[in-house]
């Protein structure tokens, strides 16, 4: 179990990431490429992701295991609520002191968890002690095996990851309004407990985390699953990244049939009404329409993928998709991790 110590000063300085990190999405998402657990959610993306890519998972195994530890600097934080792009992020791991590379390199070769990859060079041993040296070539490689990854992996079904982050966020952002920072950190995932000073979460193995007054980034995470994520170095900024709910497999947007259904003014008013978030109740006091109508018009436009909708205690809660929100800009281009 991990214990999250969370002092006063701490309490007050819990946030929520305003969007999915790419640097996380894509590490977690290599462990879920190579687990074969969650086959209802994950099944059809590992069978497309596959196809897309070329080569990418062998230099990539040499330093993200099937399971367990990873270095840390895979995943850099700028420890505030807006998370690195992949650029930007990739921009930091480039910038990675040898130091700290040889450190937690070190530490995932001692790990029980370390996937011996094939002989040569790019092989575990071999690719650990050239980046260690502070080469800058294999590191290169690194880098772009990385990206090569996430435009095969992650970039196709990013609107689907974003969406279930910023619906979890929705879903969040309300007991934080309901309740505080209390009813937030009670209302996280049941594999996180709040019994007030302590965060409990369950973790692989037993540890504390004391916060120290730096405050705590929750990160919601499209490819984590089942067990949250922390740091392992406990001097980084506090982030626990957790895992959001899946009501259905990732999807690559296409267009469809369903387009023309969206015409009318009253179906509109009902995504716009939608804004941040809202009940079904909350949808037909807004658009003046009955509450079974509401929820139809509610149905079909989470159909055309423009909105999400989450269960919040006795009630759902429909956010917007990326999808649908740009809709409303006047289909103005979604941003790219």
């Amino acid at each position: 179990m991990l214990r999250i110590q969370v002092s006063g000063v701490d309490f007050s300085r819990v946030r929520m990431a305003t969007r999915p990190d790419a640097m996380w999405e894509t590490i977690l998402s290599f462990h879920r490429l190579r687990d074969r657990r969650g086959s209802t959610v994950f099944g059809k993306w590992r069978k497309e992701s596959r196809t897309r890519l070329n080569g990418e998972t062998r230099l990539l195994s040499a330093v993200v295991p099937p399971r367990g530890y990873f270095p840390d600097f895979l995943t850099p934080s700028g420890g505030g609520a807006e998370p690195f792009g992949l650029d930007a992020g990739m921009e930091v791991l480039r910038d990675t002191p040898v130091d700290r590379i040889r450190e937690e390199l070190g530490l995932l070769a001692g790990s029980a968890a370390l996937t011996r990859g094939p002989s040569g060079g790019h092989s575990p041993d071999a690719l650990s002690e050239a980046l260690a040296e502070g080469r800058t070539e294999p590191l290169g490689r690194l880098i772009s095996s990385l990206r090569a990854y996430h435009r095969a992996a992650v970039e196709p079904y990013w609107p689907h990851i974003r969406a279930s982050v910023e619906a979890d966020r929705a879903v969040r952002g309300r007991a934080l309004l309901d309740g505080g920072t209390d009813e937030l950190l009670a209302t996280l995932p049941p594999m996180i407990r709040w019994r007030a000073p302590v965060l409990e979460v369950d973790y692989p193995v037993d540890r504390d985390l004391r916060l120290g007054g730096r405050g705590l980034l929750l990160q919601p995470s499209y490819f984590c699953r089942g067990t949250p994520v922390v740091y392992r170095d406990p001097g980084l900024p506090p982030v626990l990244v957790y895992p959001v709910t899946h009501p259905e497999a990732p999807a690559v947007a296409e267009p469809g049939p369903w387009l023309g259904r969206l015409v009318g003014h009253t179906r509109s008013a009902v995504l716009r009404a939608i804004g941040n978030g809202c009940t079904t109740s909350e949808l037909a006091r807004r658009t003046g329409v009955s509450l079974a109508s509401a929820s139809q018009h509610a149905c079909v436009l989470r159909e055309a993928g423009l909105v999400r909708t989450l269960r919040h205690g006795s009630s759902v809660l429909h956010t917007l998709t990326p999808l649908g929100a740009a809709l409303i800009r006047g289909g103005a281009p979604l941003a790219v991790p």
